[in-house]
């Protein structure tokens, strides 16, 4: 790889875009040629629009990509729409979406020898300092690293956007038959890889997925490959069901009953299953759903979970503890993106069902609308240019 280091909290500083004289807000009507650099920004208002910013230059150690395939994550609904997740990360100004991409570089800077304009890249957007003096990247646990930029993540502007500046060490290339809407998809399916991961999924373990929705429709396509059986998934909507069902026909489907409780919920699970579960990946984060997840394994299983939720939530301390089972969590992912290509590359995890809309850049903003709201049924949206 490279050997040009850059500081990338410094070159991503976001107030390089916000104050340069040709960033703008783009009203409905503007008009912008194929050349400019337009992307969707959210902001502390509520608000998900258009900007045009400048077309950057590729750095040391950096390439300039075309970004040409951007999935839209649950995440970035909820920056737009609540303006912040947990304590840390919130929005506070102007900031640019998306964080699944994939895309073609077009320039590369200085230093750059791996790379050349025409390669096929999907972009692993968790940027850590990879300074030996920090633990969580010398460990190679770099996504605990404290100074990472993070894509998306407020501050620093996302991806959803016609031209990125990358480091050219956080690409990964894509093999010919693998296309860039899969190259894309590469970022949740490594969400999921590294759920299975660290779980400790091993062949025939009989599991729960609760959540059929993109986290969880790819965690049930992991755990499949991984030789899970029986698989039973979760969701309060039936169609989601239905899809899971498309995607892996043998899998045990449970449409969750708003009126039941966690321990009745449970017992509909287990004899779906069959019997008790030894590992439950929860993808919702939701508590209700945590406890029936908790209620649905067995002595000495785990609840490993996924999903993001509030702040605060209460567990059945003594259920757990008295079961011997594990709680186990996750923060994005390491380690990851090779993987999810060899395993899309080699046909082992088919994720081309999974993106139902796809929308020009110029229709981003339409394309965040039916991403938000579950009456369109869309299971992944993308944005292609």
């Amino acid at each position: 790889m490279s050997t040009v280091q850059v500081v990338t909290s410094k070159v991503y500083d976001p107030r390089k875009v916000l104050d340069h004289p040709e960033f703008r807000v783009l009203k409905s009507g503007d008009q912008t040629s194929k050349d400019s650099n337009i992307a969707a920004f959210y902001n502390p208002a509520h608000e998900i629009h258009l900007v045009e910013k400048p077309k950057p230059k590729p750095g040391p150690g950096q390439v300039l990509i075309h970004v040409r395939a951007t999935g839209i994550c649950g995440s970035d609904v909820h920056f737009w729409k609540h303006g912040r997740i947990g304590d840390s990360m919130i929005v506070t100004d102007e900031c640019g979406s998306g964080h699944e991409s994939a895309g073609e570089i077009v320039e590369v800077g200085e230093g750059v020898t791996e790379w050349k304009a025409g390669d096929r890249v999907a972009m692993e957007v968790g940027v850590p300092c990879s300074q030996p003096s920090c633990d969580a990247c010398r460990t190679g646990r770099y996504n605990g690293c404290p100074d990472v930029v993070f894509f998306s993540t407020p501050p620093y502007h996302g991806t959803l956007t016609r031209w990125h500046v990358h480091p050219a060490q956080w690409l990964h290339r894509l093999p010919d038959n693998v296309s860039f809407e899969e190259g894309s998809l590469c970022e949740p399916l490594a969400v999921a890889l590294a759920g299975i991961d660290r779980a400790g999924l091993r062949l025939g373990d009989p599991a729960v997925i609760c959540g059929a929705g993109p986290i969880g429709l790819v965690s049930l396509l992991s755990a499949r490959a991984a030789g899970a059986e029986p698989i039973v998934i979760t969701d309060l909507f039936q169609s989601r069901l239905d899809f899971a069902k498309s995607l892996v026909p043998g899998v045990r489907t449970v449409l969750i009953d708003r009126n039941a409780t966690p321990k009745a919920q449970a017992e509909v699970i287990k004899k779906a299953a069959g019997g008790p579960l030894k590992l439950a990946l929860e993808c919702t984060g939701v508590e209700s759903s945590i406890h029936t997840a908790i209620f649905s394994v067995g002595f000495g299983a785990k609840v490993f979970i996924i999903g993001v939720g509030k702040n605060e939530q209460l567990f059945p301390f003594m259920h757990l503890s008295a079961n011997e089972i594990d709680v186990q969590f996750q923060y994005r992912y390491a380690n990851q993106y090779p993987k999810a290509i060899r395993l899309i590359a080699g046909g082992l995890i088919n994720v081309k069902p999974l993106v139902t809309h796809r929308f020009t850049l110029e229709e981003a903003v339409a394309a965040f609308h039916v991403a938000a709201d579950p009456a369109q049924g869309a299971i992944k949206v993308q944005i292609q240019d």
